[in-house]
């Protein structure tokens, strides 16, 4: 599997809403997955909202989105990152190297869906999360 690159935003309890909107414009395949598929909310108020959804369109992109849980600030203006995906030694490189005179928000590490995923914010301010396939 080749890495990829592509936007993720972060919305305030309307990603599902949004996700269709742009499934109209763009057209494509979509997938969603609550915070409670996962038993990941952080209060009762999340079951619903969305932990990941994923747009792959017919003209070769993807756009990724999901909802801000309960007692997560939402900002808007830093509510997007650059979501790198795929497997192996290379994205665990550019991991290494996005997280020096970075902030880590979340560690590179194995996940609740089986891969291994992190998030931080590099030098520059610009939010990034690396998941890597188990």
């Amino acid at each position: 599997m080749a890495s990829r690159l592509n936007p993720y935003i972060q919305f305030d309890g309307d990603a599902r809403a949004a996700m269709d909107f742009y499934r109209s414009v763009f057209g494509g395949e979509l997938t969603s997955s609550t915070f409670k598929e996962f038993d990941a909310g952080h209060g009762p108020g999340d079951d619903d909202k969305l932990m990941h959804s994923q747009l792959e369109t017919p003209s070769g992109f993807t756009l990724m989105a999901a909802d801000t849980p309960e007692g997560v600030a939402y900002n808007p203006g830093e509510n997007i990152a650059i979501s790198l995906s795929g497997d192996g030694d290379e994205l665990r490189g550019y991991w290494e190297k996005l997280a020096a005179d970075g902030k880590v928000s979340v560690p590179l590490e194995k996940q609740m869906w089986g891969d291994e995923f992190g998030m931080v914010t590099d030098r520059f301010g610009i939010n990034w999360m690396v998941n890597i396939a188990g």
